[in-house]
Formats: structure tokens, C-alpha cells, sequence
């Protein structure tokens, strides 16, 4: 594997466990009845998946491109990460909305 593609893996990586971590916080914002940090946080979550979906899709067009990608565990474990930290904030945004109404 070249080192482009693995620091474009790696960045997945870490953008999307940022991700996470932000969602996380919203929640626990949420549950203190703190939701302009809440927001804020969610707003952080959204911006740090959408890094690692550019460097997903940056991937994608290589290989569409004719470019070959070796498919290795680090890239599984990449993209198991985006999918986990996608269904994260989705879900944090939900459970925000849900302590705005109690």
C-alpha cells in the first residue's frame, strides 16, 4: 500500500472516530439540559464525518479512475469506522431531540 492511500486511511480513521466522540458529547449535553452545547457538539460531529466521507469518496474515484486499491483490514477497519460513526450521530441528534422534549 502506498503511503497516500494509508494516510488517507488513517484519516478516515481519525475523522470518524472525532466524529463519535463529539455525538457522545452531545449526548451527554443533552442529558444536563445543556443544548446550545449539545448543538454545538453536533455541529463538530457533522463536520469531522464529513472530512472522513471526502476522504472515502476521494478513494472511490481513484479506483473509479482506473487507480487499483489493495484492499487491506486497515481499509475494512476504515470504513467499519465511518459506517459506526455515521449511525452514531444520527442517533445523537435523535437522542438530543428526545431530551428537548422531556
Amino acid at each position: 500500500m502506498n503511503p497516500e492511500m494509508e494516510l488517507m486511511i488513517m484519516n478516515i480513521v481519525v475523522d470518524s472516530g472525532s466524529c463519535r466522540s463529539y455525538a457522545m458529547e452531545a449526548i451527554s449535553h443533552a442529558k444536563e439540559k445543556e443544548f446550545d452545547k449539545a448543538e454545538e457538539a453536533l455541529k463538530n460531529a457533522e463536520s469531522e464525518i464529513l472530512k472522513a466521507h471526502h476522504a472515502q469518496t476521494d478513494l472511490i474515484q481513484k479506483e473509479a479512475g482506473g487507480e487499483k486499491t489493495d484492499i487491506s483490514l486497515l481499509l475494512i477497519h476504515s470504513q467499519d469506522h465511518l459506517m459506526t460513526a455515521m449511525l452514531c450521530k444520527d442517533l445523537a441528534k435523535e437522542f438530543v431531540e428526545l431530551y428537548k422534549k422531556l
